[in-house]
């Protein structure tokens, strides 16, 4: 049973709850509390809280979550209708690798009954935990992070800004795609660029997405697992004292990022990683934090098609290619089709990625689009 890894929520928080308003978000919360565990049979999405910030050589002990779910519960959700439920927090290990295999554990045991982990705090490496719950779902991984940089290293450790060279490396390899979302490019040595490049991976600039954030909504609709360092944000929004990053996403920016990951019908897991704590800090989680449920109650479940006869169906030839794009009449949303002949997809013809108009409006203008030639190239 999952309860048995986890830490219930501290009695001071289930009295600030008993004290707040009927209308706010706290008091639709189910809480994992000494005396009683929630049901998880009506439950759509499951916050749990981490401690572990040691492979970002940080003291564990230092830090709680009292203060984030205070901010959280004290918000005013929307007109939401699915079950919320607060596990609580990780019990750390002896060592990291402990706390790697409880979260895998808990997310996939999570996944399976269709609940979204919601995880909250500790260093990014946590992000491995989180893809390794995949391992026995039987299926390959589109993982998203948001993040000012890439966090590859030659070392085998595993560390908060090294862990996707574990991921990458090792057996059983479950990645199909990578994207990084918001990367600044002075952080970011040519090498990784070119190795992100070679794997065929998605990779969108800071100033591309604070131009135009709607540009990565097919990435985040196309995502397994989405995971936020939370230095990513700049530090005037962030309200990260510790460390500082005049450069980053602004508040609402971060924020639409989240609702897009809420919205997504596929995104089965979300991290938030790399926080120090302060008053300023956790009043952003708690935002995104909402932001990310309010797009949760809003998910269309647009894909995979149930009825086609919901979209429209265009054929462009562009470059001696036939593309087929499907276009949403209730959401507008588009994806364009690609087709596999790849050792991880052996049952698999066809599949959908994906798309903007703008990749449409492109195929017209004969140009293939980018992530089409990169999913054509990954499958063969």
């Amino acid at each position: 049973m999952i309860f048995e890894y986890l830490q219930p929520v501290s009695e001071e928080i289930q009295k600030f709850t008993e004290s707040l308003s009927n209308q706010t978000l706290g008091k639709k919360v189910v809480m994992h509390t000494e005396t009683d565990y929630p049901n998880l049979e009506n439950i759509s999405i499951a916050i749990i809280c981490a401690n572990e910030n040691r492979a970002a050589d940080l003291y564990n002990e230092d830090y709680d979550f009292d203060n984030f779910r205070k901010t959280l519960y004290s918000l005013f959700p929307g007109n939401w209708n699915k079950g919320i439920a607060d596990l609580g927090d990780i019990l750390v290990g002896n060592e990291t690798s402990d706390t790697y295999f409880v979260l895998k554990t808990i997310c996939a045991e999570l996944i399976k009954q269709k609940i979204i982990p919601l995880v909250i705090g500790g260093s990014q490496d946590l992000t491995y935990a989180m893809y390794r719950a995949f391992d026995n779902l039987d299926q390959m991984v589109n993982l998203v992070a948001i993040d000012n940089k890439f966090d590859f290293a030659k070392e085998e450790k595993l560390e908060s800004d090294s862990y996707l060279s574990r991921i990458i490396i090792e057996e059983p390899n479950n990645l199909y795609n990578f994207s990084s979302v918001g990367y600044q490019t002075y952080y970011t040595s040519q090498e990784e660029i070119d190795l992100i490049e070679k794997l065929y991976f998605d990779t969108y600039r800071l100033g591309e997405i604070t131009k135009n954030p709607a540009i990565v909504e097919p990435i985040f609709r196309d995502a397994d697992i989405i995971s936020l360092d939370l230095k990513s944000v700049k530090s005037s929004d962030s309200g990260n004292t510790i460390e500082f990053y005049p450069n980053g996403f602004d508040g609402r920016e971060i924020c639409a990022l989240a609702r897009y990951a809420g919205i997504s019908d596929k995104v089965s897991v979300f991290g938030i990683f790399n926080q120090f704590y302060t008053k300023n800090e956790n009043e952003l989680i708690a935002q995104i934090v909402w932001y990310f449920m309010e797009g949760y109650h809003l998910r269309s479940y647009e894909y995979p098609f149930e009825e086609k006869t919901n979209y429209n169906r265009y054929i462009v030839l562009a470059e001696d290619e036939e593309l087929v794009f499907y276009k949403s009449n209730r959401s507008e949303r588009w994806w364009m089709e690609i087709n596999y002949n790849t050792i991880y997809n052996k049952s698999v013809k066809k599949t959908l990625l994906p798309c903007t108009n703008d990749d449409y409006i492109a195929a017209c203008n004969a140009e293939i689009p980018e992530r089409w030639w990169k999913a054509h190239k990954k499958s063969y």
